[in-house]
């Protein structure tokens, strides 16, 4: 509060403000990145990344079908479209496997999701890129402080974006991040993010750029909460651990979520698969809870189901099997042990009533 204080006291509160470059700084050092870009939200913090990697109209881009929508609609921001490629069942990111077979002349990179917290794979991801000539976007919205083989997300590939919206584990209520190492790249980002405009001659504007700066006053909420990220990832391992044991006698019925032993999972999401249910029968499920009290979600739907991606549709039969069976539980550093046996309880009772 302190730091928002000053910021309203200073005056300081739109996009220009020392807090902005702190909290630049410090993410870029909690990523192991050189550089760190701050955006108005995690969606125009990707749709500036792809902008900066030079995508276009006609080019074509390998996204995971399993994903929060915002990510194949970033590509279709640019006037690109978007290749939807199933998911691993263990990552529950973009499969390497099923990757290979979608790479077109027209393909110019791939979005890799570290989607729910845990990372993807990235050097099988990286190396069909080396060989193919595409470049790599990570996208680690859900994913702030996951590790792949002891490297943070964010500083695998050739540039990184983060969202700080309100449910993420680090928040500025909206607020996004690019991450890179490229002097060039970031130089590049930074100019289409404020309007194209010179920075050595004001309101000379060198391109058609974006209005994507973050407020003074926003980062300095991040960086107040860059000084509890710690706690604030520990508090989310507690919370897994809780869970793996309140439902680890439920495994017959449940799919508990799967930690690849090259990854170390966030859990921004913790979310569970009901063996053999139909998507109805989990809606069900859902229902029964919130019933009781108790707030869950399902998994996202494929983006090629939804109507603006249709001309897609199917072909990702782990992605749609996943989304019509997934439940995220509550998931977050305020839950009491005692909220969590609660929730645990009425998810099986809830399994077994709807299953029928």
């Amino acid at each position: 509060m302190a730091m928002v204080a000053e910021c309203i006291e200073s005056t300081w509160i739109s996009s220009a403000g020392k807090y902005i470059t702190a909290f630049e700084q410090r993410f870029a050092e909690f990523t192991g990145s050189k550089h760190a870009i701050a955006c108005s939200n995690g969606t125009t913090a990707l749709h500036l990344a792809l902008v900066g990697m030079g995508l276009k109209e006609g080019d074509e881009v390998l996204v995971p079908a399993l994903t929060y929508i915002a990510t194949a609609n970033a590509v279709r921001y640019c006037g690109a479209k978007p290749i939807f490629v199933d998911c691993d069942p263990l990552t529950l990111s973009m499969s390497p496997d099923s990757l290979e077979s979608k790479v077109s002349s027209k393909c110019k990179g791939i979005i890799a999701v570290h989607l729910f917290g845990h990372p993807a794979d990235m050097d099988a991801l990286n190396q069909i890129a080396l060989t193919r000539g595409l470049w790599v976007v990570e996208d680690a919205a859900q994913a702030h402080g996951s590790r792949y083989k002891e490297r943070s997300v964010g500083s695998l590939a050739d540039c990184a974006t983060f969202s700080f919206y309100g449910n993420k584990i680090i928040t500025t209520g909206e607020g996004g991040m690019i991450t890179c190492d490229s002097d060039e790249l970031a130089a590049r980002l930074r100019l289409y993010r404020g309007q194209g405009m010179d920075p050595c001659r004001r309101y000379w504007h060198l391109v058609v750029g974006f209005n994507y700066r973050m407020t003074n006053i926003v980062a300095a909420i991040g960086l107040a909460q860059m000084e509890r990220v710690g706690v604030a990832l520990e508090a989310r391992q507690k919370v897994a651990a809780n869970y793996n044991r309140l439902l680890e006698t439920a495994t017959d019925r449940l799919q508990l979520p799967q930690v690849a032993p090259w990854a170390h999972h966030v859990y921004w999401m913790y979310v569970v698969f009901i063996k053999g249910i139909s998507a109805d029968r989990r809606d069900a499920v859902v229902e029964y809870m919130d019933h009781h009290g108790i707030e869950t979600r399902p998994v996202f739907y494929p983006a090629n189901a939804m109507p603006p991606y249709l001309d897609q549709a199917g072909g990702v039969p782990v992605s749609t099997r996943l989304s019509e069976s997934g439940i995220c539980l509550p998931t977050h550093e305020k839950l009491s042990e005692e909220d969590q046996v609660w929730i645990a309880q009425i998810l099986c009772e809830a399994i077994e009533r709807c299953s029928q």
